[in-house]
């Protein structure tokens, strides 16, 4: 801490519930290596504050198990976007709030979905808007479990400022 801002990071503290989402029913917590940790990251500078907390997850059940699971429990948040990497698979390809599975590169704050434990190409379910996220990203499957994280981001105002501008 600062007296100008500060950055906090509280790991192995975090659960579903923190993030609004229910636990998938039988799911263990990943805890295999310091990637799969749950985390509660802030940063904060004055009005400009970011915040991703995630838990990882493993289940024997399919990855279409867990993906109908989740469509269900995001839709608290709006509409549920799937996305296979950058690309929407389905429809919504867009939520009333202007979430898309784009990489918004013109902003200031970058979220890789590898910094969260999700594959760079593979499926993530997204609900809520550009500012306020909440995220189902799932991994390669290994030991014949499904592995998925659940994230919320909390990103700064001017992701909604900046909402369709380009630099």
């Amino acid at each position: 801490d600062t007296p100008f801002g500060g950055v906090h990071v509280n790991t192995d503290q975090t659960t579903a519930t923190d993030l609004g989402l229910p636990v998938y029913p039988g799911a263990q917590t990943v805890t295999d290596d310091d990637k799969h940790k749950s985390a509660d990251v802030r940063a904060g500078f004055g009005e400009w504050q970011v915040r991703v907390r995630v838990i990882s997850y493993a289940t024997s059940d399919s990855k279409e198990q867990v993906t109908t699971f989740y469509k269900k429990a995001l839709g608290r948040y709006g509409d549920v976007i799937a996305c296979q990497g950058n690309s929407p698979v389905g429809t919504p390809t867009t939520t009333a709030e202007g979430l898309t599975c784009a990489d918004d590169k013109s902003g200031k704050v970058q979220i890789d979905r590898e910094d969260y434990g999700s594959s760079k190409d593979g499926l993530e379910l997204k609900a809520g808007s550009r500012r306020h996220q909440h995220i189902v990203g799932f991994e390669n499957p290994q030991d014949g479990k499904t592995r998925f994280s659940l994230v919320a981001l909390d990103l700064p105002t001017e992701v909604e400022k900046n909402a369709g501008k380009s630099d």
